[in-house]
């Protein structure tokens, strides 16, 4: 089936099950949440299914979750007790993981279906205000453990296909992703690192634009930003999947639990009709 080529995105997806928060804390994410409401006309036709790659899911090769009905990872602490018994009940599609795995497999990289998998936080916590109805198929797709920015460009051309099929890509991690560095030393790294990730993926032409994501560490302050790098990686998949096409930055905060820049990026051209 070939349709409308959809955008890919990568999504900063803020902290552990924001989207589920009671006030105050939730007040923290008004911005991000406006912007996901922003962004739900994406979750309609042509979309029939989204792909998550989340950083909160790492495996030797590449895992795709493939049950009818996942369940949940509550991969977080040190939040109250009823965050541990909320379910975000969209279904699975074992149809799409197929899908996947085959494109995967074709492209010569090691993958394999995961039947037990359930979502996890960089996922709900999405997802719960893109489509509140809990009615978009979702998959989601691990990153390697090997964090090879190369290597996960070369998995989203793999996944490029899937655009023209209804299914959305997101990468699901965070701009700027340090546990070690979140007081006010964090302003002028995150400011720094998130300039460096406008001009790279905003004003750069495309081909110096995928060269320069994998040579990510010589960006400014980039081992400040992420000590560990599982919340950047989805980004590359997200850009591989639509390598020759523009980028924009769709959400952008100085101010982010007080002292964190943050941003997410769209990849491709937005829906006709889509609010942005």
């Amino acid at each position: 089936m070939s349709i409308e080529q959809l955008p890919t995105y990568f999504l900063s997806h803020g902290g552990g099950p924001w989207s589920y928060v009671e006030e105050p804390r939730r007040k923290n994410y008004v911005n991000l949440e406006r912007f996901l409401v922003e962004l739900r006309p994406e979750m309609r036709s042509p979309v029939r299914a989204v792909l998550i790659i989340s950083g909160h899911w790492e495996e030797r090769g590449f895992a795709i979750s493939s049950a009818a009905q996942p369940g949940m990872v509550f991969d977080y602490s040190g939040f109250p007790d009823y965050l541990y018994h909320i379910r975000y009940a969209a279904p699975g599609s074992p149809e799409i993981a197929a899908r996947v795995l085959r494109l995967l497999a074709a492209g010569g990289m090691a993958a394999r279906l995961d039947g037990e998998r359930g979502y996890d936080h960089g996922t709900f916590s999405l997802m719960k205000v893109l489509a509140p109805d809990e009615n978009v198929p979702i998959v989601q797709l691990s990153i390697d453990v090997s964090m090879d920015p190369a290597l996960h460009v070369q998995v989203g051309r793999l996944l490029a296909p899937l655009r023209r099929e209804g299914v959305l890509i997101i990468g699901s991690g965070f701009s700027y992703h340090n546990f070690a560095i979140r007081d006010a030393r964090a302003a002028p790294i995150s400011q720094h690192f998130d300039a460096w990730l406008q001009h790279v993926l905003v004003q750069t032409e495309p081909a110096e634009r995928t060269e320069r994501l994998i040579r990510w560490e010589d960006a400014p302050y980039a081992r400040d930003a992420h000590a560990r790098e599982e919340h950047l990686i989805p980004l590359m998949v997200a850009v591989g999947a639509a390598e020759d096409e523009p980028g924009a930055c769709v959400y952008h905060e100085t101010a982010f639990l007080q002292f964190v820049t943050a941003s997410s990026f769209r990849f491709g051209s937005p829906r006709t009709g889509a609010a942005m």
